[in-house]
């Protein structure tokens, strides 16, 4: 099997990570977590605020200069995803350093690879991020990392990747893959449980965009929603309004 991650010296990466009710935030060094941070209470706007200072915090004590900022660009919740590009931009601008956008779903493949290490290399990975009823958002990656299709908002029914199924591995994973089980029951159908996409893992994903000289522009950088934002507004409010 290849070795899939490989630490060389890498600079000081502080990654936030705000795409579902997941919020964690990590200090990297490629691969190497110096601190991590991570609840699942949903309320990002009190969390996140406290996991970056604890983090700066931990920084300075330990005379680590913080290179970069990357953040998880999304799909997700709408809510989650301003409110982790808004900190990520403002710790930006207040330590004058980069700013790296990591794809959400790349990131929840790369949390898979980090803990379940012995996964065939002609294996296929299908991260899934929950987007109501039989909806989910997800992509394809091989075990390298490496995108294999375009992320998209994708129906589940049981016609759903027979194609690939009939001649590969496929691995599903993620908050959306549960509601799959029941429908995807090819032989080649792995679920694997309880992956989330955390902060801690972001660490390389970050390290080569900022190799690579890939930066988000702060101050235009927006989030990769997928789907539009539609507000909804509760009977009760319409019956206030008269709509």
């Amino acid at each position: 099997m290849a070795h899939r991650f490989i630490n060389h010296s890498f600079t000081m990466t502080l990654n936030i990570e705000t795409s579902t009710n997941i919020c964690s935030a990590a200090l990297t060094e490629g691969s190497q977590v110096i601190a991590s941070c991570l609840t699942a209470d949903g309320n990002h706007a009190h969390d996140l605020p406290l996991f970056v200072q604890s983090l700066l915090q931990t920084a300075k004590d330990n005379n680590k200069t913080i290179n970069a900022v990357a953040v998880s660009q999304g799909p997700g919740s709408y809510t989650g995803l301003r409110i982790g590009v808004a900190t990520a931009k403002g710790i930006c601008f207040g330590l004058d350093v980069p700013l790296l956008a990591v794809d959400t779903l790349q990131l929840l493949a790369a949390s898979l690879l980090a803990q379940y290490t012995q996964l065939p290399d002609s294996a296929l990975l299908c991260p899934m991020l929950d987007a109501r009823r039989m909806e989910v958002y997800t992509a394809l990656y091989t075990t390298q990392l490496q995108a294999v299709t375009a992320v998209e908002a994708k129906i589940i029914n049981s016609e759903s990747f027979l194609d690939i199924l009939s001649e590969k591995q496929l691995v599903f994973f993620g908050n959306g893959a549960s509601k799959c089980k029941d429908i995807i029951t090819h032989d080649n159908a792995l679920f694997i449980d309880n992956i989330v996409q955390d902060a801690k893992y972001m660490g390389l994903l970050a390290e080569q965009k900022l190799q690579a000289g890939d930066f988000a522009d702060i101050a235009y950088f927006a989030p990769f929603y997928l789907k539009e934002f539609h507000a909804t507004v509760s009977h009760k409010a319409q019956d206030v309004l008269g709509i």
